[in-house]
C-alpha cells in the first residue's frame, strides 16, 4: 500500500514515515511545504512531493494521485492562532479528504484528539482546536471513504512501549508519539479499524492484539 502522509515533517510524522519507510508492505510519499523538509524525510525512506494545506484541492489531488492510502497527521501547532487552526486542522482536512475522492483513494487515517467527538469533554482553553478536530472528524466519517479516526491523548516524547489502550470514551490520559505512530501504522490494513474511531492511550497490550480486538 503506497501512503501519502500529510503532516510528515511534525513528530509524529517524522516516526511514521521512518516505519513506513522500513516496511515490507508499505511504501510512504510524505508531503512538504518546504523544499528543504524533503531532505530528512527522503533519507528516512520516503518519495516526497510539495503541496500546501491551504492550496487547492487539486493541488493535493495530484500530490496524491497514485496513492492508496492517506494519512492526515498534520496541525497548526500550539504557537499559532485560532485562523491557522481553522484553516489546518479543519480547512486542510477537508480539502485532503475531497482530494482522496477526486484522485480516488478510498482508505483514510485521521489523527485527531482524545475524546474530539464529545464536546462535553473538551478542554475549555483549548475550544477551537477541538472543534476543528470534531468537524474534520464529522466530514470523513459522512465521506463515504474507508476511514479510520485515531484520537491519540497527551503526547509525550517518552520511548514508545509498543503497549495501548483503545476505546470509544477513554479518561484523560497519555501516550508516547512513538506510540501513536505505531498504531497508525498497524492500522492501515486491520479491517477491524475500518470506518472506526478510538481513544488511545498508553496501556498493557500489545497494539495489534488491542486493534484486532475493536
Amino acid at each position: 500500500m503506497k501512503v501519502l502522509l500529510v503532516g510528515a515533517n511534525g513528530q509524529i510524522g517524522q516516526k511514521l514515515t521512518e516505519l513506513l519507510g522500513k516496511s515490507d508492505k508499505h511504501s510512504v510519499r510524505a508531503m512538504v511545504r518546504k523544499p528543504e523538509q524533503a531532505q530528512n524525510l527522503e533519507k528516512l525512506g520516503a518519495e516526497t512531493v510539495k503541496a500546501d494545506l491551504e492550496g487547492s484541492v487539486e493541488e493535493l489531488a495530484q500530490a496524491a494521485k497514485g496513492c492508496d492510502a492517506i494519512v492526515f497527521t498534520a496541525g497548526s501547532g500550539g504557537s499559532t492562532g485560532h485562523d491557522k487552526t481553522l484553516l489546518i486542522d479543519l480547512d486542510g482536512a477537508a480539502k485532503m479528504v475531497e482530494a482522496a475522492q477526486q484522485a480516488g483513494i478510498d482508505r483514510f487515517v485521521m489523527v485527531s484528539a482524545l475524546q474530539a467527538h464529545n464536546r462535553e469533554n473538551w478542554n475549555e482553553q483549548l475550544k477551537p482546536y477541538y472543534a476543528a478536530k470534531h468537524y474534520a472528524d464529522k466530514i470523513l466519517e459522512q465521506s463515504g471513504l474507508t476511514y479510520t479516526i485515531v484520537r491519540p491523548g497527551g503526547l509525550v516524547d517518552e520511548p514508545g512501549t509498543g503497549r495501548i489502550q483503545a476505546g470509544r470514551d477513554l479518561e484523560r490520559g497519555t501516550i508516547p508519539r512513538e506510540d501513536v505512530a505505531r498504531t497508525v501504522y498497524a492500522v492501515l490494513d486491520e479491517k477491524q479499524a475500518f470506518n472506526r474511531g478510538f481513544d488511545l492511550l498508553s496501556g498493557d497490550s500489545a497494539i495489534e492484539e488491542v486493534l484486532s480486538n475493536l
